[in-house]
């Protein structure tokens, strides 16, 4: 399956997360950034849509019972197929769009897909990210497809991903510390919430908060993510 990229069309709250995905550098994303060689190509879905409660963002659970990232709040996608295509050009699209499809059903015709972020890297499972971001143009029902897979398909309004009673750093018993969102019940944190984070920075719908606020990531969290061997 190949799907152009499509700048045109976008409503206006949209347009500026556009240019920001046009112009930010890998960098300015994350501190981990793709090895020379290796690493296993993958893309995620951001998609935005306009709910009942405006702008938003979907999002999915992943199944506890997986073994790895289990539990957690994360874009839909996952690795690159051969059907999917070159990585280096048309396949993160692809494979965003299917990985989405085959995770909540979407239909992927009613997506226009205006922009893809640079790759990203996560060194603990070795992926390969390109973050593929869509605006749902013609809305479909989504849900679990398979529960084996997928606990939860769930869209988080803007307003509350942006409300600075929202926001938190995300501290890892490691000690390290990450962006952090407590929005539809769930803390969204790692991977997901860096990019969401640094979106919102950069297109300018980041509203100021307290970033001394901080939340201890749970030991069930924790255990989930490491999934079992």
């Amino acid at each position: 399956m190949t799907v152009a990229i499509e700048r045109d069309g976008l409503p206006p709250w949209l347009l500026p997360v556009r240019q920001a995905a046009e112009s930010v550098l890998p960098e300015q994303l994350s501190r981990f950034l793709p090895p020379a060689e290796g690493g296993r190509p993958s893309a995620v879905l951001m998609l935005f849509g306009e709910g009942q409660y405006g702008p938003d963002l979907l999002l999915i659970e992943r199944a506890r019972s997986l073994r790895s990232h289990a539990g957690q709040p994360s874009f839909p996608g996952g690795a690159l197929d051969p059907e999917d295509g070159d990585p280096a050009g048309s396949g993160p699209v692809a494979a965003a769009l299917r990985e989405a499809r085959e995770e909540t059903g979407l239909d992927p015709s009613g997506v226009q897909i205006f922009a893809t972020l640079p790759r990203l890297y996560i060194p603990v499972s070795g992926f390969v990210v390109t973050p593929v971001l869509g605006w749902w143009r013609e809305e479909s029902p989504v849900m679990p497809v398979d529960p084996a897979e997928t606990g939860a398909v769930f869209r988080v309004p803007l307003t509350e991903l942006t409300d600075p009673a929202n926001r938190a750093r995300v501290r890892h018993p490691s000690g390290y510390a990450g962006p952090g969102f407590e929005v539809a019940g769930r803390l969204v944190w790692g991977f997901t919430a860096g990019v969401i984070d640094r979106v919102l920075h950069y297109s300018g719908l980041e509203r100021p908060w307290d970033t001394r606020r901080t939340v201890e990531l749970s030991e069930e969290a924790i255990s989930l993510a490491r999934g079992r061997d």
